[in-house]
């Protein structure tokens, strides 16, 4: 019976490889395994009445509130020209510098993370804005077109990240799961707060790591990189370039710190940070003189349709892990496990591995809602720290959007990119970044005090 789980499993990748909506795909095959289980005695459809309980919970989560407003907030920057600013000024300061133009960018990705935490609109800006000047510049379309897509990534990673909210829920469940099995009965869970705080440190070591890979480029392989031309410098490096900069500058740091730094000096729960922010992120707007009624439509929009996916994708989810523990995959999973050679060391690499080859079929949200509460509460139970194995399952899910051919910043820029960048030249691209991110992630094996050492002095 039970490695009827693991045939469910297959079918719903399969089902979602075939290109099915994620959230009828989870729950629609997980139901029809429910029902043949059900008609042959396999299944007890008792694991069924939960469903109603598992909803209801998934509702009135205080901690998924923040992904509405976390949502409003990426968008409303997005339509209110922040980043657009912000990049031209930056371009503009560091385009006398050798590769300043892709240093501009990798800067501009990591404020627009910190303060949008949307990948898609961080990739697609980007790309509009930044990528025809590059190529003007004599930037070779692979580098070019793998510095935007690697940077735009960094909303994955660096809070405040959707996706380091709906982990921290997920994980939270797990590690009350893993308690249970331990036979450890306590109040404590994993916070949003926890895994924003232990984002922070590998996620500047991302940022520098760019950063180093773009000095190395400019020096050791110049025709990558194009030199600025000479009558342009003057311009760029003008005292009104500057202050320009600092006039675009200071908004969205004022956002950035009014928003983790409530959270992680105690002011305030993720969730009331995230209305902050959202509220913040409407007040620039308003400032910035680009807040229409059309705006105000489009933002509320798209925010709808975000978190509504989110919300259905999270409730296929429900259905597909009570259909799969009713089948004992739970007890399959921590069997396989136990007995893997290598033991928590190999199962947890083991774990690497899957969640990395799954990134280049399925979305991150998919496999935050699918894997993560299967393995996750065996791994807990294992004894790894709950902030470490969150943050390492957030880079590694970081990689979905980049490895070819399913991902998805690279489809994000695609669809802006101008025709004569071929498609080969991004692949070719984000190579070098996802070899980045693969170190970083053993580094973050390696010493796991990178990841716990903020939160433990912040939180304890």
């Amino acid at each position: 019976m039970e490695y009827l789980s693991i045939v469910m499993f297959v079918a719903v990748c399969l089902v979602l490889m075939a290109g099915y909506p994620v959230a009828y795909s989870l729950a629609g095959t997980s139901l029809v395994f429910a029902s043949i289980g059900i008609v042959t005695g396999y299944f007890d459809g008792a694991y069924l009445g939960a469903l109603p309980n598992r909803i209801y919970g998934i509702m009135i989560n205080q901690t998924l509130l923040a992904v509405p407003l976390f949502v409003l907030m990426g968008v409303m920057l997005e339509k209110s020209q922040v980043a657009e600013k912000l990049l031209t000024s930056m371009g503009q300061v560091m385009g006398q510098v050798k590769g300043g133009l892709a240093i501009a960018v990798v800067m501009v990705g990591m404020l627009l993370a910190a303060s949008t935490g949307i990948v898609g609109a961080t990739v697609v800006t980007m790309g509009l804005l930044s990528l025809p000047t590059m190529l003007k510049r004599g930037y070779s379309a692979s580098f070019a077109t793998g510095t935007i897509c690697a940077t735009g990534t960094l909303g994955q990673i660096i809070p405040p990240s959707i996706a380091l909210v709906l982990l921290g829920d997920v994980l939270s469940s797990a590690y009350q799961q893993a308690q249970i099995k331990m036979g450890i009965f306590s109040p404590e869970t994993v916070s949003v707060g926890d895994l924003f705080a232990g984002a922070l440190v590998p996620g500047l070591i991302l940022v520098t790591c760019y950063l180093l890979y773009v000095f190395l480029m400019s020096w050791l392989n110049p025709k990558t990189i194009n030199q600025v031309i000479a009558d342009e410098a003057a311009d760029e490096a003008s005292p009104l370039a500057k202050i320009a900069l600092l006039r675009a500058l200071f908004p969205p740091l004022l956002l950035i710190f009014a928003v983790l730094g409530s959270i992680l000096l105690g002011l305030a729960t993720p969730t009331e940070a995230a209305g902050v922010g959202a509220f913040g992120a409407t007040l620039l707007a308003f400032i910035q003189g680009n807040m229409t009624k059309q705006v105000m439509a489009d933002v509320v929009q798209a925010t709808l349709k975000i978190t509504c996916m989110v919300f259905m994708i999270l409730i296929g989810a429900s259905v597909f892990s009570l259909v799969f523990r009713g089948f004992g995959g739970e007890d399959l999973i921590h069997e396989l496990f136990n007995n893997m050679p290598g033991g928590a060391f190999g199962a947890m690499l083991v774990v690497m591995l899957v969640v990395f080859l799954l990134g280049f079929i399925l979305d991150f949200i998919e496999i935050t809602f699918v894997v993560v509460p299967i393995v996750g509460p065996v791994l807990l139970a294992m004894g790894f720290d709950p902030v470490w194995l969150g943050i390492m399952f957030a880079v590694n899910l970081q990689t979905s959007f980049l490895t070819p051919p399913f991902g998805f910043a690279l489809f994000y820029l695609r669809g802006v990119a101008p025709e004569s960048v071929a498609t080969k030249d991004i692949y070719r691209g984000v190579a070098p970044y996802i070899a980045i991110q693969l170190v970083v992630l053993m580094a973050l094996a390696m010493w796991p005090s990178l990841v716990t050492w903020l939160p433990d002095q912040i939180y304890k």
